[in-house]
C-alpha cells in the first residue's frame, strides 16, 4: 500500500535509526523468532475458528428502531475520546486506543450515522512503540483535522510510550495510511489543531499551571501555540495560557482538557471537557475575538453533562463529555462525545463509548440538544439519511452478531493486539486462525500473543472453537476477558502430567486464583463460551458441538470494571495462547 511520506532527509534518517532500534528490541523479546516460526508452521500451535460474538442488551429489545431512527451510542465498546473532521461530504473520526496495537482507529462516514472503519492512524511499530506500556497508557485523546489550505489531514495525539510525548502524523488520504510521526516540543496532553481561514495554524492543549502557581489537585490550564506548517512544529515562545482552571477558578474546577477551537461568524469558540472522566464530567465553551484569546466562558455552562441527574434513572448514560463538533449533512451542527452505559451494579465493563447529539448553534453559543437531561437510546436521523448500520459493510449498532471464520484474506479491523503487531504471533490457515504462543503471560507488561475484540454490550455471549492439545503445563490456549494486566479472567486448556485440563483463573490486583478446573478428553476441537448477563459472567464448554457444560459457577464482572481495576479501557475479549503458563490445575 502506497503511503504518504513527509519530512526532511535528516528526519527520515532518524526515523530509520529508530526503526532499527525497535526491530532489535522485538528480536530481544523473541518476537522475531516467533514470526519465523509462523512462516515455518508451528505444528502444535492452537487454531481458533468459528468465532461468534452476539450482543443481547435489554435496552435494544425494549426500544426497537422505527423508520427514521438510529441508536446512540454510534460506536459501541471502548472507542473513547472521539474527535471528528470533515472534508466535503466525507467525515473522519478517531478514538483513543492506549496500548492497543495498531493504534488510533479511524472511522469514515458520509452521514454521521453509517460508519466504516478504514484502518488505524498508527499501524506501524515505527509510529507507535508500546511494547513495555501499561494497558491504560500508550496513546490517548487524539484529534483529527482537515486543513483545506494545503489539502492535508492531521492526527495529533499524546503518546505516553517510547518517549514520544506529543506527536502529529499527516495524510493526503486517510484510507492510504499516515506519515511517520513528528515529535512536538511541548509538554501536557490532549492536543488539537486549528487551521484559520488566513492559513495560520495553532495547537491548543492541556498543561500544568506555571511552576509555583498550582492551587489545588486537578488544577490545569489550556495553552495555545502558533504552529509552523512547514516544519510541523510549534513556534518557540508563542505559548500562552488561555484558560486557567476552567469556567470559574474560584470554584476550583478540575481537569480542564480536550480543547478544540472553532470559528463561526468571525469569532473563535473553544470547547473543553471539565470535571474529569467520571461522574463529574462535562463539556464547557468559551468565546474570543482571536484564536489566542482572551476567552470568556459562556453564561450557560456546562453545555453537556449528565452529572446532576437521578443516579437510578433507567438505561443510564453517564460521564458525558470530551466532545468535538462538526457540521452535518443537513447543515446543522452535531457533537460526538464519550459516555458510559454501566451495568445493573453501576460497573463500567464496556468502557467509554462514542455518542452523538445534535447541537443547537442558533444563538451565540453551541448547546447540545437534550445534553443536560437523561439521554435516550434512540435519535432521529439527519434529514435525507438512511440507516444502514450493520449492512453493506457498515459498523453494526444495537444488538448484533459478529461472526468470523478467519477465512477472509484481510483480518477485520475489530481484531487488535496488545503492545505489538498481530502479525508477530498469528497467521490465517485453512482451518482458522493460528496463534503461535509467546513465552509471555497476560500478567506481564509485554506484547502478548492474544487477538482481542472489545466487549460491546452488557449482556452478550462469545463462542469460539479451539483445536489444540497442550504439550506441557507451560502451555495454555483459550479465551480471556481482560481489563488490564492486573485484572482479568483466563479460560483455557493446559496440561498436568499426562492429562489435559480446562481451567478458569481470576487475577485481581495481579494475584491469580484458580476458580475451577476439569480434566477432559481432547479428541476433537472444543468449543469455549463466555456468556454475560450484566455483572454475571458464565464460562462453559462443549466437546460435542452441541451441549455446553459450565465450568464453575457465575463469576463477578467486578474486576472487569474500571470502578475496580481503574484505568481508561473497557473489557477486551481475547483469543489467548502462551508458553509461559502459570495456571496450575487441581
Amino acid at each position: 500500500m502506497k503511503r504518504n511520506t513527509f519530512g526532511s532527509a535528516p528526519q527520515r534518517k532518524r526515523r530509520l535509526t529508530l526503526r532499527c532500534v525497535l526491530v532489535a528490541l522485538l528480536s530481544l523479546m523473541g518476537l522475531a523468532g516467533n514470526s519465523q516460526n509462523l512462516k515455518n508452521g508451528a505444528k502444535k500451535a492452537p487454531v481458533f475458528s468459528n468465532s461468534v460474538y452476539e450482543g443481547n442488551d435489554k435496552v435494544y429489545q425494549d426500544n426497537p428502531l422505527k423508520p427514521g431512527e438510529f441508536y446512540n451510542p454510534i460506536v459501541q465498546g471502548a472507542y473513547p475520546d472521539p474527535a471528528i473532521t470533515r472534508k466535503g461530504k466525507d467525515y473522519y473520526m478517531v478514538h483513543s486506543s492506549f496500548a492497543i496495537f495498531p493504534g488510533v482507529p479511524v472511522f469514515h462516514s458520509k452521514d454521521l450515522v453509517n460508519w466504516t472503519q478504514m484502518g488505524h492512524a498508527l499501524d506501524r511499530v515505527s509510529q507507535l512503540d508500546v511494547h513495555d506500556t501499561g494497558i491504560s497508557q500508550g496513546v490517548y485523546a487524539p484529534d483529527i483535522e482537515y486543513n483545506p489550505n494545503n489539502d492535508t489531514f492531521y492526527m495529533i495525539v499524546t503518546a505516553f510510550a517510547g518517549g514520544a510525548g506529543n506527536i502529529v502524523v499527516k495524510s493526503k488520504d486517510p484510507a492510504k495510511g499516515w506519515s511517520e510521526p513528528f515529535k512536538l516540543n511541548f509538554e501536557g496532553i490532549d492536543p488539537s489543531l486549528f487551521f484559520d481561514d488566513n492559513g495560520k495554524a495553532y495547537v491548543v492543549h492541556n498543561d500544568a499551571p506555571d511552576k509555583g502557581k498550582e492551587l489545588y489537585e486537578g488544577h490545569r490550564v489550556i495553552k495555545v501555540w502558533d504552529y509552523d506548517l512547514e516544519k510541523d512544529q510549534v513556534i518557540a515562545g508563542t505559548d500562552k495560557i488561555i484558560v486557567d482552571g476552567g469556567v470559574d477558578l474560584s470554584k476550583k474546577p478540575i481537569w480542564i482538557e480536550a480543547p478544540h477551537i472553532f470559528k463561526k461568524n468571525g469569532r473563535y469558540y473553544l470547547i473543553c471537557a471539565e470535571g474529569g472522566t467520571g461522574g463529574n464530567h462535562s463539556e464547557v465553551v468559551f468565546v474570543s475575538d482571536s484564536p489566542r484569546g482572551p476567552y470568556t466562558p459562556a453564561p450557560n455552562n456546562p453545555i453537556l453533562s449528565q452529572r446532576h441527574l437521578n443516579p437510578n434513572r433507567p438505561n443510564k448514560v453517564d460521564w458525558a463529555g470530551h466532545a468535538d463538533l462538526v457540521e452535518g449533512p443537513d447543515g446543522k451542527h452535531y457533537g460526538v462525545f464519550l459516555g458510559i452505559r454501566p451495568n445493573e451494579k453501576n460497573r463500567v465493563n464496556i468502557g467509554r463509548e462514542t455518542f452523538i447529539l445534535p447541537v443547537d448553534w442558533s444563538g451565540e453559543f453551541p448547546v447540545f440538544v437534550n445534553g443536560l437531561i437523561p439521554m435516550e437510546p434512540k435519535l432521529k436521523m439527519p434529514a435525507g439519511v438512511e440507516n444502514k448500520t450493520g449492512k453493506e459493510g457498515f459498523f453494526p449498532n444495537g444488538n448484533f452478531t459478529f461472526t468470523d471464520n478467519f477465512i477472509s484474506k484481510k483480518l477485520d479491523y475489530r481484531w487488535v493486539g496488545l503492545r505489538g503487531p498481530r502479525e508477530a504471533f498469528m497467521t490465517q490457515t485453512r482451518k482458522g486462525l493460528q496463534i503461535n504462543p509467546f513465552p509471555v503471560s497476560l500478567k506481564e507488561v509485554k506484547p502478548t500473543s492474544t487477538l482481542f475484540l472489545r466487549q460491546q454490550h452488557n449482556s452478550f455471549s462469545y463462542t469460539t472453537t479451539l483445536e489444540y492439545t497442550p504439550a506441557s503445563e507451560k502451555e495454555l490456549a483459550g479465551i480471556t476477558l481482560l481489563q488490564s494486566e492486573k485484572f482479568h479472567y483466563v479460560f483455557g486448556l493446559t496440561r498436568k502430567g499426562k492429562d489435559v485440563y480446562l481451567v478458569l483463573e481470576r487475577t485481581e490486583k495481579g494475584a491469580p486464583s484458580l476458580l475451577a478446573s476439569q480434566k477432559i478428553e481432547v479428541r476433537q476441537p472444543i468449543q469455549l463460551r463466555v456468556k454475560a448477563e450484566g455483572d454475571a459472567y458464565q464460562f462453559s464448554y462443549s466437546t460435542n458441538g452441541k451441549n455446553f457444560m459450565d465450568l464453575g459457577g457465575p463469576v463477578s464482572g467486578d474486576i472487569l470494571s474500571t470502578n475496580v481495576a481503574g484505568g481508561f479501557t473497557g473489557t477486551l475479549i481475547g483469543l489467548y495462547a502462551t508458553s509461559a503458563n502459570d495456571v496450575q490445575p487441581q
